[in-house]
């Protein structure tokens, strides 16, 4: 099986009747379809299958063991998001594994194929959880902690789906077992289309953040509630979106969205007395806290002219990464000279390059366009990037 008739067979796996594209969040019932699918996949290809105590699966040709070659993605989406985001690494993972068996290959050294769990933080929030957790970079009492849109806490939806979440958190063994990490991605920005090549080697990651903004205002009735008598938090909120718009383009190849905005108790006809926002912002080098203290600040401006408070919250930070040299080298010979691209979007790989030497391989994206329906890539494209995995593989592992 090819990579692409691979996402051929889960392609009617989680899809969103509502926004478009496919909703599928850790451990609900699309992202468990999956993870079942993968699982299948992974026996028929006589790997053997384990799921640690985070919730990410583990498919090891092989034994188990130390310096590890180790390559895969993740199975969940952003909302509404596109085919590719995750299960495109994940299906080419297992094409390449069976390109190098149809060959006759066996790896000299351990070798697994990973799927992280809440790779895009679409249910509890905070981004790459899975691999966030293999590596300590979040704390377990604060993971167990978090909560989706419905209250559920990753420990009740973690224990629904068999782990033990008293045993979530850092696995400094499994982590020890990985010598290098190698992720392939969909491209996600336009560059390979022009560049005319179907893909690429990643070698930064610009640091990015998630911050909850928090409006307290007074909830009154729309209709008998005089405009000067009122404290709505949604004065403040819209304010400070239009801020986040300004200061970013203010501020020199910096990226910064508000795209989840929720009003309590919601109603029609209600003055809101909270309005919940969420802060995506990312920037190059150091700047991005700087950009956030920016718009906090005239958030907190906008709340106290409409006598509101507001309530500033950091949910996830990853500074700029670069990936191992090295390794980044390789790819590039090994593939024939291949371009090399910087990304603004959060990978499983650039959690894990502070800890293990790690890079990226990217596939030609035509139209740019990521975490949405129209998120893209030719099936010869597809089938490239997983033979281009196959040949690196082979080496890593030889």
């Amino acid at each position: 099986m090819t990579a692409s008739s691979l996402l051929e067979e889960i392609s009617d796996v989680g899809r969103d009747p509502k926004r478009g594209g496919y909703s599928r969040h850790a451990f609900d019932a699309a992202e468990t379809e999956l993870r079942a699918w993968f699982v299948e996949r992974a026996g028929r290809l006589g790997l053997g299958v384990e799921t640690d105590r985070n919730g990410n699966i583990w498919a090891w040709w092989g034994t188990p063991g130390p310096d590890a070659v180790v390559t895969g993605s993740h199975l969940d989406s952003v909302p509404g998001g596109g085919a590719f985001d995750g299960p495109l690494g994940v299906a080419s993972a297992l094409d390449a594994v069976e390109i190098l068996q149809a060959k006759g290959f066996r790896p000299a050294k351990p070798f697994a194929v990973v799927v992280f769990a809440e790779e895009e933080g679409g249910r509890f929030g905070v981004p790459c959880l899975g691999s966030r957790l293999l590596t300590g970079t979040i704390a377990a009492d604060k993971a167990r902690g978090l909560r989706d849109p419905d209250g559920v806490t990753f420990a009740e939806a973690a224990a629904k789906s068999g782990l033990d979440p008293d045993r979530v958190g850092r696995d400094s063994e499994r982590l020890g077992l990985i010598g290098r990490f190698l992720e392939l991605h969909v491209e996600q920005g336009r560059g390979l289309i022009d560049l005319g090549s179907p893909v690429a080697v990643g070698n930064t990651v610009i640091a990015h953040g998630r911050w909850r903004f928090s409006f307290q205002g007074q909830g009154n009735h729309a209709g008998a509630t005089l405009i000067g008598d009122r404290r709505d938090p949604m004065i403040p909120a819209a304010e400070t979106v239009l801020a986040v718009r300004k200061l970013a383009k203010a501020t020199a190849d910096a990226r910064a969205t508000v795209g989840r905005l929720v009003p309590t108790p919601g109603g029609t006809n209600v003055i809101a007395s909270t309005v919940d926002l969420w802060l995506d912002a990312r920037v190059p080098g150091t700047d991005t806290p700087a950009l956030v203290a920016e718009i906090a600040k005239l958030a907190e401006e906008a709340a106290g002219q409409e006598g509101c408070r507001v309530e500033v919250t950091r949910e996830s930070y990853s500074d700029d990464v670069i990936f191992d040299d090295v390794l980044r080298r390789d790819l590039g010979t090994w593939l024939g000279g291949p371009p090399e691209l910087p990304t603004g979007a959060g990978h499983d790989a650039a959690i894990l390059a502070g800890f293990v030497p790690s890079g990226m391989l990217y596939v030609r994206n035509p139209t740019g366009i990521s975490h949405s329906p129209e998120e893209f890539s030719e099936p010869d494209d597809v089938d490239h990037g997983a033979r281009a995995l196959a040949d690196v593989l082979e080496k890593l592992s030889t």
